[in-house]
């Protein structure tokens, strides 16, 4: 039985503090536009490994399955130490799960869908080569990445680049005639 899309886009929120700068980014950029929102901070993820032994407490598949029914993907990190967070981190290296079998035509399932990054830091510029592996790990999939927007708690935030980034995610959750 296929899987009904839900014309949402998904956040996948990857912050250690549940009220945090990233947080408060998500509600201020999404305010107007209906998301379904979730915090890898509350999935038991098991590090990547080769031979794809994973507890059975595992929520990665799980994960998986919610990206799968809905069009956009939003990634929302802080940047912690030039880079994202380390949760966020587990979980991209946990893709690696959908290049090889037995998962693989779950990774051929993302071919299609559009990516955003929502990042947070205190920098007055992110970090030189942050958006890469959001934006390589897109291509890869054959995922349509459509782009970012960084707020530095630094300045103020950024009204208009966020409406404009807010009416670009509604516009790619609308379903295709």
């Amino acid at each position: 039985m296929p899987v009904q899309p839900v014309y949402l886009p998904l956040i996948i929120h990857g912050s250690a503090r549940p009220d945090g700068d990233t947080q408060q980014l998500v509600e201020q950029v999404l305010a107007g536009v209906p998301h379904t929102l979730i915090n890898l901070r509350d999935y038991s993820i098991a590090a990547y490994n080769y031979p794809h032994d994973y507890p059975t407490e595992d929520a990665f598949l799980h994960l998986i399955e919610l990206m799968l029914r809905h069009p956009v993907i939003v990634f929302a990190t802080p940047v912690y130490w030039y880079s994202m967070s380390g949760i966020m981190k587990n979980f991209f290296d946990r893709l690696t799960d959908l290049v090889e079998e037995p998962h693989k035509p779950l990774g051929r399932q993302l071919a299609g869908k559009h990516a955003f990054l929502l990042a947070a830091g205190s920098d007055e510029e992110w970090p030189e080569g942050f958006e890469v592996p959001f934006r390589r790990t897109a291509e890869y999939f054959d995922m349509s990445y459509e782009g970012s927007l960084y707020h530095s708690s630094k300045h103020p935030f950024p009204t208009e680049a966020a409406r404009r980034f807010a009416q670009h995610i509604s516009r790619c959750s609308q379903p295709t005639q």
